[in-house]
């Protein structure tokens, strides 16, 4: 008598979540929440607006220090922030400028869940949001609907009890 085959074990794919052009996301190592993100499928790396970038030295590993300012987030002040280098890429701006920059991985928070994510450090002063969602983060988990925006914020909003609206 044969082994009889078992049913096969697929795993089942999540189709991917519906995210606007435009939303707000929490970044918790960086004390900062409801921060404005551009999503840009044009950008393959997610980015964030910093100021005064410095590579530094720590217990011999390569760290990067920075300092966040947006006037349009009132948490965005000029503190100083300490991570370690993940990687240092060559990246082309929505302008065609090629430049270096630091790229660190830190938790963002979108649609209540917690993504580590890779962010290259760049002075994003003429843009209007301090953060830009580029493909390599969205890529299997969302499609993007240009006509939304918020969607994840309003979510969290929903969520929240009254009385913290």
């Amino acid at each position: 008598m044969g082994k009889e085959k078992e049913p096969s074990k697929e795993k089942k794919k999540k189709a991917p979540r519906v995210i606007g052009r435009r939303d707000k996301i929490d970044l918790p190592e960086l004390d900062l929440s409801d921060v404005d993100a551009k999503v840009d499928t044009g950008a393959y790396t997610s980015s964030l607006h910093v100021r005064g970038i410095r590579q530094i030295e720590r217990d011999g590993q390569q760290w990067v220090r920075f300092k966040l300012k947006h006037p349009s987030h009132p948490a965005y002040t000029n503190k100083k922030y300490e991570f370690p280098v993940y990687a240092f890429k060559r990246i082309r701006s929505s302008f065609g400028k090629s430049e270096k920059r630091f790229i660190i991985r830190t938790p963002m928070v979108i649609f209540g869940k917690s993504y580590i994510t890779e962010f290259s450090l760049t002075d994003r002063s003429r843009m209007e949001c301090p953060v830009l969602i580029g493909r390599k983060f969205l890529y299997r988990k969302f499609v993007v609907d240009v006509v939304q925006k918020d969607l994840s914020y309003t979510q969290k909003i929903k969520d929240l009890p009254h009385s913290e609206r």
